[in-house]
């Protein structure tokens, strides 16, 4: 059972930066594609940032020149360092991957980050 865990949530302000982290259980490599979503309050589950195996980004309009993803294979880790943080940012943040034999999604718990003064 493939096991995703976030860390690196927390407090800030409007205009920090946090960087978080997701750890695999298992090699990244088996995996298609790797990325991050948000849910805040009273909201959907939406898009923040993904990447595939190949190395195709995508991000969501509202974090483009803010977030930036990266995976790191040889610690099975992949990565979302956010720049110039929002209020609207605030969400419990998932890590999310996904394989292709047999096609399936898998989650992390989630992580909290909040952007408050």
């Amino acid at each position: 059972q493939v096991q995703l865990v976030e860390s690196g949530g927390g407090l800030v302000q409007p205009g920090g930066s946090l960087r978080l982290s997701c750890a695999a259980s298992e090699t990244i490599v088996n995996f298609y594609a790797m990325g991050w979503f948000r849910q805040a309050p009273g909201k959907q589950r939406e898009l923040v940032a993904t990447m595939t195996s190949s190395g195709s980004i995508n991000y969501a309009d509202s974090v483009k020149g803010r977030f930036t993803i990266s995976r790191d294979n040889a610690k099975n880790t992949v990565n979302l360092q956010m720049n110039s943080l929002k209020p609207e940012d605030t969400a419990v943040y998932y890590c999310t991957a996904a394989k292709i034999l047999p096609a399936r999604n898998y989650w992390g718990q989630g992580t909290q980050v909040t952007v408050s003064s």
